[in-house]
Parts: C-alpha cells; structure tokens; sequence
C-alpha cells in the first residue's frame, strides 16, 4: 500500500535561531495536517522495524561462538577469521550515517525494503560460502546491506509516532539493540551445536533467510513511508572523508594485532586525526553556506544529542569487547561447547529485557538519573565476574556467573534504551534520519573498538599467561569503564521526552 509521508513536530527552538538549525522552531501552518492512520507506524510495523533493527546486530555477535568452526571448516585461520569479523564491522560501520541521509532522500521504507531483501540475499551467500575469502567478501557486501536497512528504523520511529508512543517505541529500539547484542551469541551457540541437516555453522547465516522473507512481507503491508519533507543531495566529499576516516581507525585495530602490527597499521592510525580534521572542516563549510552537510555541525549544538553519544561509546565498546572476551574465554580457555558458552549470557540478557520494560516508568519517576544507577549496578556486576573467574579459574562454572551476569545485564538495561532516547528527544524529525545515522555510527564504531581493543587486548595477555588472568584484567579494564559511564551520565538532562 501507498502510505502518506509523515512527520512529527519539531521541537522549540529559541528567538534568534536561524532556519534549519536543528533548535530552530518549525514554521507554523496555516492549517496543521491531521496524522493520517495511513502514515502512523502501528504495533506490527513497530514489531517489523524493530525485527529489522535485531537482525544487524545479531548477525555481528552470532559469529563469536562459529568462529572455531568455521576455522575447522575452510581452514581458515586466525587472519581470516578476524576478517569474517571484520569485514561485517567496517563497511557497516562506514555506511550508516549514508544510509540514514538515502532514507531522507528517497524514503524510508523504500530503503528498509532494499536494505532487508539484500541483508537476505548477502545472508544465503554467507552460509553457502565455498571458502574462507568467499565468506569475507558475502560478509563485506552482508555489513553494506546492514547499512542500508538499520538507519530507516529509527528514522521511521521518530517520524510515524509521537508523543508517549514514541517514548515507548525508542525504549523498546534500546531494549531491542541490547538483547540483540546478548541473544546473538545465544542464538550461535544453540545453531552451531545443532548442526541442523549437516550445516553446521552454516545455520548461523542460513537463518536470517526466511526472517529476512517474513520481514518484507510485514513490511510491504505494516511500515508507513516517511522521508524528510526538504530532502538534501548526498554530501558525496563528506561521505569519502567519514568514510576513510572510520576505516583509517577501525581497519588497523581490527586487523592488526593478526597481521603483526605492520607499518601500513600505524601509517593507517597517523592518517586518522587529519583525515577527522578535514571532514570537520569541510561538514562546517556546508554548514555555514545554507548547504546540508552529512553529519550537520550544527546537529551537536544539541545538548541531548552530544551528551548521549559520549555515553554511548564507553557503554557500547565495553558491552561489546565483553561479549567477545566472554565468549572466548569459555570456549579457547575452558573448552566449554558453543550451548554452554550461549547460555551463559542467558541471565544477561533477561535482566537486560525486564530492566528495559521497566525504563519508561522509571524515566516517568526519577529522569535520566537511572543512568548513573545502571552504570553503577554494571560495574558492580562485572566486579563480581571478576571476582569469580579470579578465585574459581579454571574450574570456572557457567552457573557460578550466574549471579554477575544478571547484575551486569540489569545495569545495562537501564542505561542503553535510556541514552537512546535522550540522543535522539530534541532531533527535529526532518533530520530524523541524519540525527539516527549519527547515532548508530556511534554505536557501531564503537561496538568494533570495543571489539579490537579489548579483545586485542584479551587474546594479548592470554598468549603469554593465563586465560583467567587475562579475562580477570579485561573485566577490571570493563569496569572502569562502567564508572566513567556514571560520573559522565551525571550531565545528562535531567529529563528526557
């Protein structure tokens, strides 16, 4: 069906502000449009984007368990295994501020449509890969396709709700991101073990293809189209400079530990800053001459908006460099099967799932001083990991984590649909799509550092000494970054819309 374009309001802006500065207030109608049923996102199509939204993520963290069978499989190895990994991470990564901008541009449910179908297609050239390179390159064009899809998602939200609905719907988008993070590697693990008709790790990827069928046709029927009502030409200079910038940091961090640390990773490292600088520099440029830029400057002058990013890096890299080490850990240092190794994020992710339902009424009751305390029940959380893993290694027992686990897993349900909201409360909906790219990027590129630092990190420490010792050091090093979270969060809004 034809679904009418649709958009929320816009929130006040102060006297003074220029037009399309992202404060500035949207110029009243002289008769306001009624919202159509058309153009509102129901209950099915909320289930439809958020099932869009779970899959990316998924498909990032459900590796983590495959890996030794894949390496036994095609024989892999440790630097293409790291690529398999990698080679999902980065274009995904790269992509996704584009992605959201394509959305505005030519409509947002045009673009989840295009973006799912070929995340179905990259999945099936995933699991029939003949070989290790095959694999990383379905893995490259599978993280593009991911790209392209997750972006529309919240655009969508924020465009076709308002109000308490709207509040709910980006709750459950956080609570939908945290138990993908979780539920992935459970997922792995249980796909893995049960070989389904000889496929092996195969599964792990074959499974997206009827989820990816079923989602388009939900779509087709339940996702209303929005795009922005002054949609901006792609910023084709900004797009290659964010672009080389990401890869200039993430490739050698990801890639380099394998590879030895070769120069190309530290000249790679040194094009960094100027690479950042000249993408500041050229988005400002935009900016000040009335142009859209890609990732408008003027976009940070949101309070909401700045602050919750620098929440969202530490809580991400943390929650994701966690997942790897943990999963590794389990299977490499302990021998544990790829079942046992999933089910012990099970306690996580079920405290993770009801600390989220709860969010919105305490959000309602207290702001967004739920962040500090979710930081803090992580970190006590991930002390008590320590601890256990510390004293009981290696007669470590999935049920001995139990109790950490859930701590750690209820402190981060508090925080990441909570930041969520307060990134995206004062984005203007017409730059709903650029304001949910930027904070997916975020995401994402730190969901990969999280991955290359401390799993580097990890995998570092574990080649020269105990895997206990290095899995208790890592959970310190997690730790401290869970404290930085509380003492940064404290300059959160006090509430959130």
């Amino acid at each position: 069906m034809t679904s009418t374009p649709t958009s929320g309001r816009a929130s006040g802006g102060t006297p003074g502000t220029p037009p399309g500065h992202p404060t500035a207030p949207a110029p009243a109608p002289t008769s306001p449009a009624p919202r159509t049923a058309s153009g509102s996102l129901g209950t099915l199509g909320l289930f439809t984007v958020l099932l869009g939204a779970a899959l990316p993520l998924i498909d990032f963290f459900i590796v983590n368990v495959a890996l030794p069978s894949i390496d036994h499989d095609l024989a892999a190895g440790p630097v293409m295994l790291e690529l398999v990994v990698a080679g999902y991470g980065l274009p995904y990564a790269v992509l996704l501020v584009l992605g959201g901008r394509l959305g505005d541009l030519f409509g947002r449910r045009r673009l989840f449509l295009a973006g799912m179908a070929a995340f179905g297609l990259t999945s099936l050239a995933c699991g029939l890969a003949p070989d290790a390179w095959s694999l990383v390159a379905a893995r490259v064009a599978q993280g593009a396709a991911a790209a392209l899809m997750l972006p529309q998602v919240l655009a969508t939200i924020h465009a076709a709700t308002e109000g308490p609905r709207r509040a709910k719907a980006v709750s459950l988008y956080g609570a939908t991101a945290g138990l993908s993070m979780a539920g992935g590697q459970i997922l792995g693990g249980v796909l893995v073990a049960a070989d389904l008709a000889g496929t092996g790790w195969r599964a792990v990827f074959l499974v997206n293809v009827p989820i990816a069928a079923a989602g388009l046709l939900l779509a087709v029927r339940t996702v209303p189209e929005t795009r922005s009502d002054r949609p901006a030409p792609v910023d084709v200079a900004g797009t290659l400079l964010l672009a080389a910038a990401l890869l200039s940091l993430l490739a050698p961090l990801t890639e380099g530990r394998s590879a030895g640390r070769p120069l190309w990773t530290w000249l790679s490292l040194g094009a960094f800053p100027f690479l950042a600088a000249g993408f500041w520099r050229v988005e400002r440029r935009l900016d000040r001459t009335g142009r859209t830029p890609l990732v408008p400057p003027s976009l940070l002058d949101l309070t909401s908006l700045r602050r919750g990013l620098v929440l969202v890096l530490p809580l991400s890299a943390g929650f994701s460099g966690f997942m790897f080490v943990i999963a590794v850990s389990l299977q490499q240092g302990l021998g544990l099967g790829a079942v046992a190794s999933g089910l012990a994020v099970v306690p996580m992710a079920l405290a993770f799932f009801a600390a989220s339902l709860a969010g919105p009424r305490l959000i309602r009751r207290w702001g967004t001083r739920v962040v500090p305390v979710g930081a803090l029940l992580q970190a006590a959380g991930l002390g008590l990991i320590a601890v256990t893993a510390g004293r009981s290694w290696p007669d470590l027992s999935v049920a001995s984590l139990v109790p950490g686990m859930a701590v750690a897993g209820l402190g981060q349900g508090l925080q990441l649909p909570v930041l969520f909201r307060v990134v995206l409360s004062d984005v203007p909906p017409e730059r709903a799509g650029v304001g949910s790219g930027v904070m997916v990027t975020t995401q994402q590129a730190a969901i990969t550092l999280g991955v290359a630092t401390l799993g580097s990190l990890f995998l570092s420490l574990s080649a020269s000494g105990s895997t206990g010792t290095a899995l208790t050091v890592t959970l310190v090093i997690q730790l401290a970054m869970a404290l930085l979270t509380a003492v940064l969060a404290l300059r959160l809004p006090k509430s959130v819309s």
